[in-house]
């Protein structure tokens, strides 16, 4: 949207006073196009993210639904190229930090396949998006986190959770194969004995389990969170950003390396949304039941 927009030239209204950007009073047009998600600027280059809007549903949890799905993914190309953002903080709004796939999308990518392919790119672009954004990014997590924002939750650089967060990775209870951020960095995070136990069973963790086995950074109580995230946001946007920016390309080679796991897992997943199994998933989901699987499998 930068290059779009021509917020990187001297014409673009961004203000070039420092003590305008320091203040976080910086231009916010090139942000200007996202409804699903809330961008403000807090002071000293911190940019403020919350999942919210158009993708809230009626629980008051960020539901992914398509317009959700596609600002997720595009916004961290933005927000590498924003000249006042130093540290990205993204967050929930209401009961959660995120309430997974919009069931609506989900059945539209079982039954069409452009919509399966444009989601396929999406939830790639989302993953490498992330990875590849220079600036450090900080998640906090609170009540369930599940779906396209858990992605961005668990891949931000510093990744905050309440202690009784809950955090799910649904995709087996779908139907489909875990397949978006899962393969690429859970068994690198927590160890892939402790990925395969989740992930096959999708068995929820808690924030202070998932601090415990080293899936997230850090656990706090609830009334905490946002206070420690902004904590940590300050704190990187007072570094050195190009230390900062630098170490995080080289840790991030850890990720890069796993890019066949991914590309071959995400590849599985979207294979799946084309059989039986994700039917059922999705009565099952709508019917507020346990799925009924088929025993058998193709292989």
């Amino acid at each position: 949207m930068f290059a779009r927009a021509g917020l990187a030239t001297l014409d673009s209204g961004v203000s070039t006073d420092p003590r305008t950007r320091e203040l976080g009073m910086a231009d916010l047009a090139a942000y200007g196009g996202y409804e699903a998600l809330k961008v403000t600027r807090r002071a000293h280059g911190v940019l403020d993210i919350v999942m919210s809007g158009e993708g809230a549903n009626r629980s008051g949890l960020a539901t992914a639904n398509a317009r959700m799905h596609r600002e997720l993914a595009d916004i961290w190309r933005d927000v590498d190229r924003d000249p006042d953002t130093r540290v990205a903080v993204i967050r929930g709004e209401g009961k959660g930090f995120s309430a997974g796939g919009d069931l609506a999308l989900v059945e539209a990518m079982a039954d069409d396949f452009d919509v399966r392919a444009r989601v396929w790119r999406e939830a790639r672009d989302l993953v490498y998006n992330v990875i590849n954004c220079s600036k450090p990014i900080v998640s906090a997590m609170h009540g369930p986190a599940v779906g396209a924002g858990l992605v961005a939750g668990l891949l931000a650089d510093i990744s905050i959770a309440a202690n009784d967060a809950r955090i799910i990775d649904g995709h087996t209870r779908l139907g489909v194969a875990a397949g978006d951020h899962a393969a690429i960095v859970w068994p690198l995070l927590c160890g892939m004995a402790k990925a395969k136990y989740y992930l096959l069973l999708c068995e929820p963790v808690s924030g202070a389990e998932a601090e415990r086995i080293g899936l997230v950074s850090l656990a706090v109580e609830p009334d905490a969170l946002l206070p420690k995230a902004y904590e940590v946001a300050e704190r990187l946007a007072h570094g050195s950003q190009s230390a900062i920016r630098w170490t995080k390309y080289a840790l991030n080679n850890w990720l890069r390396s796993a890019g066949p796991t991914f590309d071959s897992s995400l590849a599985l997943e979207f294979m799946g949304f084309s059989g039986p199994d994700v039917q059922e998933g999705i009565r099952s989901l709508r019917e507020r039941r346990a799925p009924d699987f088929s025993p058998d499998a193709p292989f």
